[in-house]
C-alpha cells in the first residue's frame, strides 16, 4: 500500500511540475519584446561612409527621427561663434549624456548625431543652412522649428529665450569603425 502511495505522489508531483512549466513558459515569453519593438528599440547599426560633408541622414529608431549630420569646417566653426547666444551651450542641464557635453555635442566633431525633435512640443525642426525668411541676418546656420520658432545650432544646441527649454536629445552611441556607428549602445 505504502508503495503505490509513493508511486502516486511521485507521478502527482512529476504532472504538477510539467504543468508548472506549461504555464510559466508561456508566461515568461509574453513578457519578451515584440518582433516591432525588436526592431525598433535594439541596437541599430548605421553605415556613414557614403554621407559627404555637408549632407545628413535621417534614420528612424525607437519610433523617432534620428539625424546624423557630417559637418563641414566651415559648419563647425560657427559652433563657437555662436555660443553666445546658446541657452546650455555646454548642455550640462536635460538629459545630454555626459560624454556629449562638449561644443560638438558628439564623440568626434566632425559628426552630429542627434534626435530631431523639439523640446518644446516635439515638432521636427528644419536644417536651414542658410539666412532667411523669420531667420537673423547673421544667422549661422542650425534647425529652426517652424510651430513655435524655436531656433538650434548646429549641435541641436537651443538658443536663449525660445520656446524650447533645452538642447535637442543625442542617443547613445559607439563608432565601431571610422564611418560606422552603432545607435542604442555607448561604452566609456
Amino acid at each position: 500500500m505504502q508503495r503505490a502511495r509513493r508511486h502516486l505522489l511521485l507521478a502527482t508531483g512529476a504532472g504538477c511540475g510539467i504543468a508548472g512549466v506549461g504555464a510559466v513558459a508561456p508566461l515568461l515569453a509574453s513578457m519578451a519584446p515584440g518582433r516591432l519593438a525588436r526592431l525598433q528599440g535594439g541596437a541599430k547599426r548605421v553605415e556613414l561612409d557614403r554621407l559627404a560633408p555637408g549632407e545628413h541622414r535621417v534614420l528612424q529608431w525607437r519610433g523617432l527621427p534620428v539625424w546624423v549630420l557630417r559637418r563641414t569646417p566651415a559648419m563647425l566653426d560657427a559652433l563657437a561663434r555662436g555660443e553666445h547666444r546658446l541657452a546650455d551651450p555646454m548642455s550640462v542641464h536635460g538629459t545630454t549624456p555626459a560624454w556629449a557635453r562638449n561644443r560638438w555635442r558628439s564623440l568626434r566633431p566632425e559628426y552630429l548625431v542627434f534626435s530631431n525633435v523639439c523640446t518644446h512640443l516635439g515638432c521636427v525642426p528644419e536644417l536651414r543652412l542658410d539666412a532667411g525668411a523669420g531667420l537673423p541676418p547673421d544667422w549661422p546656420g542650425g534647425f529652426a522649428c517652424p510651430c513655435h520658432g524655436s531656433l538650434y545650432d548646429l549641435a541641436a544646441r537651443v538658443w536663449r529665450n525660445m520656446p524650447a527649454p533645452d538642447n535637442m536629445p543625442v542617443p547613445d552611441y559607439e563608432f565601431i569603425a571610422d564611418t560606422t556607428i552603432v545607435l542604442g549602445v555607448h561604452r566609456d
